[in-house]
């Protein structure tokens, strides 16, 4: 049984979508049964068909799944336990989802119909989606929905998956054991070695394996070495499926990692390649956004100008050259968060933790997103996207060239005023962060669609109501 399924090149686990079409068909339900008691009380009525009301109920449970998933629900329930589930879900549905809801009932039509049964359908919501994850996670084992698979190797790579593991756990699969070869050393605990002795097929069997993946340290069929291509083929014929170190990489932790590529890689796969009509809908998607947040976030923006000037004076905005798409060097902007010397003698400073350069005014906005705002412009001019890698400043760009292999496949696309590494990964401020970022960066590049850019503006929510990343 496979754990994911692909859509437009991202992988998204089978349990979280299973789960996801419960909640939408119980959301759908709570709201319709809450206005048409609004309606008509507890009459026959109640039990025929209201079209309003579930026009309604379709807007209600698809604003609250998106709430839902902007605030990473689903993933705390595995990781982090019951309690930071419910905690994030109160957040998404009575604060996030309850202030759309509200704004949309002026905006929308249908939604002026469940005014005054709002409150008592968020509650009620919550109340049976709380019971229905309680159940799922009691009576699913979730075991049963994840991949099994098998590594064949032993060696460095497999040391590498084991540490990449702990450091962040496997959501979607489980490791059923590793097969050493005689072509590599063991680097791994023998616990976690399966015994080779009956063959590949034997233990595909044995373990119930959905998956063999290939981490094999050296490759090459030199005499007396072990690689057993013809039980691999007849795995695969059978329905096992076959996977290198670089898609499981980039399938478990949306990543590409720089030690398993090539240049030869990335010009062959599939996914790196130019298509005009996703350029086309995603200059579409950033003029239409970025025209809706102007709108709504221009008192806010005059009041950080307001409160930068009241605490520290002009200039409350400032310009820096950052490398954009092809290379090309433009101006940012943004509200200042630093004092004017922040740089007095002209040198590029990378930004520390809890750094003294951060005014009080400065500290909040950085914390609360508001300093980026001014970047709107950017996009509006085409020289920034609303979903992208961020971008960086000419100084850094030069030097991370030099020590990062693929650093310039990052300006392959327009940066952005958001971006898959923003949401994976801290606020870069070394080499090493920078390096950390470019793996998440170079999935983006290379998966980048109209789902995946929503998925980012969803998720960056999360980031601004809970301030990660910031510095």
């Amino acid at each position: 049984m496979t754990a994911h399924i692909q859509v437009f090149n991202h992988h998204i686990q089978l349990p979280y979508l299973l789960l996801a079409v419960l909640e939408f068909a119980l959301l759908m339900a709570a709201a319709y049964f809450s206005v048409v008691y609004n309606l008509v009380g507890f009459k026959y009525e109640l039990f025929v068909f209201h079209v309003e009301a579930q026009q309604y109920a379709l807007l209600y449970a698809s604003v609250m799944l998106l709430a839902t998933f902007s605030m990473g629900v689903h993933g705390a329930g595995l990781s982090d336990g019951f309690i930071s589930m419910f905690v994030r879900t109160v957040v998404s549905y009575c604060l996030l989802g309850l202030a759309i809801m509200i704004v949309l009932s002026f905006v929308v039509p249908v939604s002026g119909v469940a005014r005054g049964s709002l409150f008592m359908t968020v509650c009620s919501s919550l109340v049976l989606v709380m019971l229905l994850r309680w159940a799922f996670y009691s009576l699913v084992d979730m075991a049963l929905l994840k991949r099994r698979i098998l590594v064949l190797g032993a060696g460095v790579r497999a040391a590498k998956i084991i540490e990449r593991i702990k450091a962040e756990p496997l959501q979607g699969s489980t490791i059923v054991g590793y097969v050493p070869t005689d072509s590599e050393p063991v680097g791994i605990s023998s616990h976690l070695l399966l015994d080779p002795v009956g063959g590949i097929k034997h233990l595909v069997k044995k373990h119930h394996v959905d998956e063999i993946l290939i981490a094999i340290d050296e490759r090459r069929r030199d005499r007396g070495s072990f690689f057993p291509l013809e039980e691999l083929l007849d795995c695969k014929l059978s329905g096992t499926r076959i996977t290198e170190v670089v898609e499981f990489y980039e399938r478990e932790f949306s990543r590409i990692e720089l030690s398993e590529i090539n240049t030869s890689w990335m010009i062959l796969s599939d996914q790196f390649r130019y298509s005009q009509l996703r350029d086309k809908s995603k200059r579409l998607f950033d003029i239409t956004v970025s025209l809706l947040l102007l709108s709504v976030m221009w008192p806010f923006m005059v009041l950080t100008a307001l409160a930068i000037f009241l605490e520290s004076g002009a200039p409350v905005l400032y310009s820096q050259q950052r490398v954009g798409y092809k290379g090309r060097v433009f101006p940012i902007y943004k509200f200042r968060s630093m004092r004017q010397d922040a740089e007095k003698d002209g040198k590029a400073v990378w930004a520390q933790q809890n750094d003294s350069r951060v005014t009080k005014v400065g500290a909040f906005i950085r914390n609360t997103r508001l300093d980026e705002l001014p970047q709107i412009f950017n996009v509006l001019r085409g020289e920034m996207s609303f979903v992208g890698p961020r971008p960086e400043r000419p100084e850094f760009v030069k030097d991370l060239s030099k020590q990062l292999p693929y650093y310039d496949a990052r300006h392959r696309v327009k940066p952005g005023l958001m971006g898959w590494a923003q949401l994976k990964y801290s606020y870069g401020a070394s080499v090493d962060d920078a390096a950390n970022k470019l793996v998440y960066d170079l999935y983006y590049v290379k998966n980048h669609s109209s789902l995946l850019d929503l998925l980012i503006v969803v998720q960056s929510v999360e980031v601004v109501l809970l301030g990660k990343g910031v510095r």
